[in-house]
């Protein structure tokens, strides 16, 4: 679908050249009577200024196909920068500025562990096409991801032991090795080990680099994380229906979060934040200043929800059941009723599954990945029924956007309190925490200062 659209893109454009050009060329003799084209005489429009107008209608009506073909057809993509989204720029700051100096002055508590065990996204599977090598950050880590000539996809560490080369920045694909862009040496992407090194007569036995436990599954590439380099104990469910084709890829954002991992799915047993935070409407926007603004309270959002552990052998996994109606001047709308459920798989990976009677099924895939203690990456991937127009698809992953913007506000500027000041309408939160606390072990790594440095 993404080259699809780039397909269309790059016609357009090339037409709009070619008009140009029409319209630079008046005036230049197209055949021996200096009347112009035979096109233009025969429809009788020779003035320059009327080939002008016509250009420049045509052009614009290219665009405005362009737009429709991009809204009707083509996935929706948000990918805002760290400091987008969830600061208030004023006296003059820039959005970074603000950033960097809630960075510096919030006080952050008193923290979990940073990097709880489990599975964590990389990137979606079709950003990595066969023979392609990508630089990628995780858990504090850079990697290097490629996808072999045999069509899987491998991560590693992106240092070469030899001298320090970043194989994700100008290595490259051969077979199932990444090459390092300094000296050659080849890894294999199966283990990691070395099998090549150009000029030397043998490759040492314990030349090799870190390979990364990875799974190529559900539209995405994740890697697996323990802190004491235990195997997966647990794996990320295959959701049948992206596989066979049924759900298709209709968009994706991604939002970067200035906050503990923990917080994020916290949200799932916050039941009282729902009825706050996202009944406005969400014509009234993310900015938390104005989202109870009278001008929208005519359309409001109800919800109604219950989060859950599961049991074994899935206790791994919790569920959370969202019943969402829509009201309207006072007015229920029963074609906005949409029943969710969001299944959490460890700490990094949720499935926010839709079904409508009306408007089909597809599934939302949330997922959290620690970029640095304190800077988490979170995107939402959308799969939705092929048959299914793509504009619906696109229009739930932009309202999930806006009410998840609202929580990214809160996130950006809170402080993590240990033990909070909870009543009994709450317990799902303390509940929640204890689920949690599964995926800390006893050597997990923690905040060692209480200062980063990174500026956006």
């Amino acid at each position: 679908m993404d080259g699809f659209c780039m397909s269309r893109r790059k016609v357009a454009a090339v037409a709009l050249v070619v008009l140009w050009g029409l319209v630079i060329h008046v005036g230049e003799p197209f055949d021996s009577m200096g009347t112009g084209s035979p096109l233009w005489r025969k429809t009788g429009l020779i003035g320059a200024p009327t080939r002008a107008v016509v250009c420049v209608v045509a052009g614009i009506s290219l665009l405005i196909l362009g737009w429709l073909h991009r809204l009707l057809f083509c996935p929706l993509e948000l990918l805002r920068s760290p400091d987008d989204v969830g600061y208030i720029a004023e006296d003059g700051r820039s959005r970074a500025q603000a950033a960097n100096e809630v960075r510096r002055r919030r006080k952050i508590g008193e923290l979990p562990p940073i990097y709880p065990n489990g599975w964590y996204r990389v990137m979606d599977s079709h950003m990595l096409q066969v023979g392609d090598v990508k630089n990628a950050t995780v858990l504090g880590e850079q990697v290097a991801v490629f996808r072999g000539d045999n069509g899987k996809a491998y991560v590693v560490d992106a240092y070469c032991p030899h001298l320090g080369a970043n194989l994700g920045v100008g290595g490259r694909v051969v077979g199932d090795c990444i090459e390092c862009p300094f000296h050659g040496w080849q890894f294999r992407g199966e283990d990691g080990k070395c099998v090549k090194i150009p000029y030397a007569e043998q490759v040492p036995e314990f030349a090799k680099v870190r390979r990364w436990t990875s799974c190529d599954v559900n539209g995405q590439i994740l890697v697996w994380f323990h802190c004491d380099g235990l195997e997966p104990t647990w794996n990320v469910p295959e959701q049948q229906e992206i596989t066979r084709g049924d759900w298709v890829y209709r968009g994706r954002t991604e939002h970067f979060i200035n906050a503990h991992i923990e917080e994020i799915p916290e949200n799932a047993a916050d039941i009282a934040h729902l009825a706050h935070l996202h009944t406005p409407g969400i014509v009234s926007g993310v900015d938390l200043r104005y989202t109870n603004s009278k001008t929208w309270e005519f359309i409001r959002h109800d919800w109604k929800v219950k989060w859950e552990p599961e049991s074994d052998p899935n206790s791994h996994c919790s569920r959370m059941l969202v019943k969402h109606s829509l009201t309207v001047f006072g007015r229920h709308w029963p074609l906005m009723d949409i029943d969710v459920v969001a299944r959490q798989v460890g700490p990094g990976v949720v499935f926010l599954l839709f079904e409508h009677s009306f408007f089909g099924k597809g599934v939302i895939m949330h997922c959290v990945t620690p970029l640095e203690p304190l800077l988490q990456c979170v995107s939402h991937t959308i799969f939705y029924q092929a048959n299914v127009p793509p504009l619906v698809p696109k229009f739930i992953l932009r309202a999930e956007c806006i009410q998840f913007e609202r929580d990214v506000m809160i996130w950006n500027n809170k402080k993590y309190i240990s033990k909070p000041l909870l009543v009994k309408e709450d317990s799902a939160i303390q509940k929640h925490r204890r689920w949690f606390s599964q995926f800390y072990s006893p050597g997990s790594p923690r905040l060692a200062y209480q200062h980063d440095t990174l500026d956006f």
